[in-house]
């Protein structure tokens, strides 16, 4: 085959925004439900950069009944003069050429979620049309752009129909911004008011005194948000339904020239830790460097506050920061300038001066609070509770000993249950925990043995959410799992050692499936978080009706599904109910749940961990009546299974 000549001809030039449109998974990583919310952040992040940095204190967030979305703030309003080198105004600039900002400046914003310049531009780039708004200087500005195609049929992204203009006077400042997703990238979507309203809440909490709204012309709802207490209101949120051990929570703000930091937390009686954290108003799920740096600085100064106050005796070994963590629950909210995150997807902080600039900050602070006789209180109750850990702990660590030798010794606790694969490809390889020993022995006959293991469940998993580490360890259901996935747990977890690419529960589409499911969500958010945020925890969906006939047969994974198989079907057609994945044959399970080409799989993952806490909290958690309450308010009741509501299905 005759090499083929790579020429300069060969190289593609794209124009202004285009190479946004060519690719769009670079720029907001996904054209699904999740990309389609970005391109508004990205205009929300920009208003909350103006309020952030002292300018302006209101948002509105309008949904309108055209599938568009309306941004409106009272900030300074983006530059409208002529740019001195782009021959065109400020407004222009932003809105159509990538890396391009004020935020590439500290003087004109010491902190910045948006990093690099290409908010605005690449959501007028993937938007049919951009309409932007400006009041500034007495004077009203307007400039619309539009995405077309062109007779070849060659689209043109966010270009300017007319220069901006200046249309009347203002008596007011600020950036009023309409955009409409454009369906040639993102299909037929909408934006989803709850959605919403879950992010405009956690940046009322992150940003005391915001005032935003959130209205949908479509159905008429309206929230509005307003903390004047700021993250101290957002622990007291985090904690309904837990027994918090404070009347409210310890609160520190301070700064230097490279951070800005603030803190909140309070203790309960749970036993796991809960710490989110923020970076100008990013989630920072992963954790990083500020994070690391408050942990020290807290470990230390309640470890030095005990020995001082003769809560820790001299021949006691020090604490170590799990056990004064145990049931804390902390927001560490950072502003700083020149954040460098790791990764495109922004969720872990990498500066190594904000580890140091934090735990001087924290531990100053904390300091602080601990030397305010009107806290000394809370600082007992905090060491007395993490010395119980502590205990715990050096229990749990010879559990953890006994356990390993004993898997050391054939395998002790996976012996005949676990059916393996025979494959070391990690990537291909799969692991079905699957409801029941009926099911389970049909999985068994049914898999590709090469690269699906089958792990039975012989009794329902202990709740993790209810339990010390030291309880959760006796039950033999979890121990099984942590034999078979091989990564440890808890401080221990190592994801670098799990066996399958993908962990797959398998359970009866009923209230008992669905409270296994939940359970053991709850066992693995808790203890092997990583699990859930690297994509490896899926939810196998069983059908729930096979409609056949001679000639045909169709299976039906939702009551939704049903009338269109039975249309299909025509006369003379029989249902069959699925009550329970052990009604199925090996060949049927295989076919319609198991087979990598023809099943669904939902793949569990965590957008918001603030969210993801409360709801845990709620469903899981010892407080009844909340839990009936979210129950009455959320659950569909027209659905087999309402658990799958929150879940986007995807083919995997």
């Amino acid at each position: 085959m005759a090499e083929k000549k790579y020429e300069s001809k060969d190289i593609v030039v794209l124009d202004g925004l285009d190479a946004v449109r060519l690719r769009p998974g670079m720029y907001i990583g996904t054209t699904s439900a999740r990309g389609y919310h970005h391109i508004l952040w990205e205009i929300v992040d920009n208003a909350i950069d103006e309020i952030s940095n002292g300018y302006g204190d209101t948002i509105k967030i309008t949904l309108n009944k055209d599938g568009s979305a309306t941004v409106e703030d009272n900030g300074r309003g983006i530059p409208v003069d002529i740019h001195p080198t782009m021959k065109k105004s400020g407004v222009e600039v932003v809105y159509t050429t990538l890396h391009a900002g004020g935020k590439f400046n500290a003087e004109n914003y010491k902190f910045s979620g948006g990093l690099h310049g290409v908010g605005a531009s690449v959501t007028n780039a993937l938007s049919k049309w951009c309409k932007v708004t400006v009041n500034k200087d007495g004077k009203q500005y307007f400039i619309e752009f539009h995405s077309y195609a062109d007779e070849k049929g060659k689209v043109h992204s966010g270009v300017p129909v007319a220069p901006l203009k200046c249309v009347g006077e203002s008596k007011t400042t600020g950036t009023t911004v309409t955009f409409l997703p454009d369906e040639r990238v993102f299909g037929k979507q909408q934006f989803s008011f709850d959605t919403i309203i879950r992010r405009a809440k956690e940046l009322a909490f992150l940003n005391k005194g915001l005032k935003i709204s959130v209205e949908s012309k479509i159905t008429g709802e309206k929230q509005d948000f307003h903390y004047e207490g700021g993250i101290s209101d957002f622990v007291t949120y985090l904690v309904e339904g837990k027994n918090a051990l404070f009347k409210q929570p310890l609160y520190f703000h301070a700064a230097n020239k490279i951070v800005d930091l603030e803190v909140a937390f309070i203790s309960t009686d749970s036993y796991t830790e809960n710490t989110f954290s923020y970076v100008n108003n990013i989630p920072t799920t992963e954790g990083g460097m500020h994070e690391i740096g408050f942990k020290s600085a807290f470990t230390k100064v309640f470890n030095d506050y005990a020995r001082q106050n003769n809560l820790l005796k001299e021949k006691e070994l020090s604490l170590m920061g799990e056990d004064f963590r145990e049931g804390l629950v902390t927001i560490i909210n950072v502003k700083m300038n020149n954040v460098q995150f790791e990764g495109q997807t922004k969720t872990k902080l990498g500066n190594p001066e904000a580890r140091v600039e934090v735990e001087a900050l924290s531990s100053q602070e904390l300091g602080k609070l601990l030397d305010d006789k009107k806290n000394s209180n809370y600082a007992e109750i905090i060491i007395d509770k993490a010395k119980q850990a502590a205990k715990v702990r050096l229990a749990a660590k010879k559990a953890k000993e006994l356990t390993r030798a004993k898997n050391n010794a054939e395998n002790f606790n996976l012996v005949g249950k676990l059916a393996a694969s025979t494959s070391r490809d990690r990537e291909k390889s799969e692991l079905f925990i699957v409801e029941g020993d009926s099911a389970g022995g049909s999985a068994k006959q049914g898999r590709d043995r090469k690269y699906q293991a089958i792990l039975p469940l012989r009794g329902k998993p202990l709740n993790a959410e209810k339990k010390r580490i030291d309880q959760v360890l006796a039950n033999e259901e979890i121990r099984t799992i942590i034999s078979a996935l091989d990564t440890g747990f808890g401080e221990d977890f190592d994801l670098s050692s799990l066996r399958y690419n993908k962990v797959i529960i398998l359970s009866d589409a009923d209230q008992d499936g669905a409270h296994i499911r939940a359970i053991l969500l709850t066992f693995f958010y808790r203890y092997m978080k990583e699990l859930i945020t690297d994509g490896h925890v899926f939810i196998g969906l069983p059908p729930l009706y096979k409609v056949y006939k001679k000639d045909y047969e169709k299976y039906v994974y939702s009551d939704a599904e049903l009338p269109a198989a039975v249309a299909s079907a025509g006369k003379g057609y029989m249902i069959q109910r699925y009550k329970g994945l052990g009604e199925m044959n090996p060949e049927q399970l295989w076919e319609t749940t198991m087979d990598p080409e023809n099943r669904t799989l939902i793949q569990v993952t965590i957008e918001d961990g603030a969210v993801a806490e409360r709801m845990i909290t709620t469903l899981m958690g010892d407080d009844i009546e909340e839990r009936k309450a979210y129950i009455q308010e959320h659950a569909n009741f027209d659905r087999e299974d309402t658990f799958m509501r929150d879940y986007k299905k995807l083919d995997a």
